[in-house]
């Protein structure tokens, strides 16, 4: 039996390597961001999805393990140093899902649960003849919104910046 399935199967989930974690939606560039923010935890407070959180330096990052982002635009409201500036016809980040070796789907187990929470049809499942149908990933219509890591069963879905 493959070794991600039996972890699974067991209650347990793989250790997974750190990443880099996503600056709150609309964030201006790193240096702007790093003058601009006062880590007065304004954003924090006002994301209705408690996806913001204190991170390195007292600035504020974003966590995917419990929630998505709606892209309400309230941290970009309660900012008050323009840290974070909502543009119109601007995406809030360049983070997008990225789908890893331990989705059960190509352990040949069958899960969906990704394909069926996305709302913009970034993750899709192609029917197959006889076999489990495996996740596909249409980057051009990922938000990057993070709704698709929380529920994923093996910690398969992260978040990252896409090669150009």
């Amino acid at each position: 039996m493959d070794p991600q399935r039996r972890l699974f199967l067991r209650g347990r989930l793989p250790a997974k390597a750190p990443r880099a974690t996503p600056r709150p939606p609309w964030a201006v560039a790193a240096p702007a961001f790093i003058a601009r923010c006062t880590r007065c935890e304004a954003c924090i407070k006002a994301c209705p999805q408690g996806i913001l959180f204190k991170g390195e330096g007292g600035y504020p990052q974003v966590r995917f393990d419990e929630a998505g982002c709606t892209t309400c635009g309230h941290c970009v409201d309660a900012c008050t140093t323009q840290a974070l500036v909502r543009h119109p016809d601007q995406q809030p980040w360049e983070w997008r899902a990225a789908i890893g070796d331990g989705c059960l789907a190509f352990s040949k187990v069958e899960c969906r649960v990704c394909g069926e929470i996305c709302d913009n049809a970034a993750i899709r499942f192609m029917p197959t003849l006889a076999g489990v149908s495996c996740p596909t990933l249409n980057v051009e219509n990922c938000t990057g919104c993070g709704v698709c890591v929380a529920p994923c069963p093996t910690q398969a879905i992260t978040m990252e910046v896409p090669k150009t």
